[in-house]
């Protein structure tokens, strides 16, 4: 009965043995299943890659390494800065802020304007509507300097497009000190001394009432 202890110790150690041969053959096994795996993606990956650029061709001489390329390039066409501002110089110089505009309107409750020739129907026509207001300027919030130049160029380019009635807003004042219109008396200086301009009116309530004015182009 005494070699018991030493049959089960024996027993111990040939279970440990084949556990931890076990344990390798798994540990193996995934690595060698880890590295098929790997391999097998990057071999569909080169093949997509293959697939998706299509045919490889070799670059000829004179694109390797060492070689200049020629490239011709389409030069822009050159912005005529010096003719704008020129263009801008002569719209200030043609709008003086010295002009006496009063002698000029109308002595109607809104000071309106016709220049001369036209006949006092036109400047009742503009109050009703007769013209359809085809585009607006607002110069809200402008220093007397640039609301006279956006309204020089707007004036202009209306006039150029073939457009017969505008509408330029030049506010109410009532941020104002005084609660006055600053650039409204000036802008109907302005109007007046562009030829391109017949008449304007006060606009109507529903068109600005006293913070806009109607502006009637001559044809181009």
């Amino acid at each position: 009965m005494s070699p018991k202890p030493s049959v089960i110790k024996d027993l111990k150690g040939l279970k440990a043995v084949k556990r931890e041969l076990e344990a390798r053959a798994r540990q193996q096994a995934e690595q060698l299943a880890a590295q098929l795996a790997a391999a097998a993606k990057s071999s569909a990956e080169k093949e997509l890659f293959s697939r998706a650029i299509g045919q490889v061709l070799a670059l000829p001489a004179k694109h390797l390494p060492g070689h200049q390329a020629r490239v011709s390039l389409t030069q822009p066409a050159p912005i005529p800065v010096q003719r704008q501002r020129d263009e801008l110089a002569v719209m200030r110089e043609a709008i003086s802020d010295e002009f006496d505009v009063e002698t000029l309107l109308d002595t109607d409750e809104a000071l309106s304007f016709r220049r001369p020739g036209m006949g006092p129907d036109v400047c009742a026509k503009l109050r009703r509507g007769g013209w359809r207001i085809q585009r607006q300027l607002d110069l809200h919030g402008l220093r007397r300097e640039d609301a006279r130049d956006a309204l020089s160029a707007f004036i202009r380019e209306a006039h150029k497009a073939g457009l017969r009635c505008v509408r330029v807003v030049h506010g109410k004042g009532l941020g104002s000190p005084g609660k006055t219109p600053v650039l409204k008396g000036r802008v109907q200086n302005w109007l007046i001394q562009k030829t391109e301009v017949l008449a304007f009116v006060q606009a109507r309530p529903a068109e600005g009432g006293a913070g806009a004015l109607v502006v009637l182009l001559a044809q181009r």
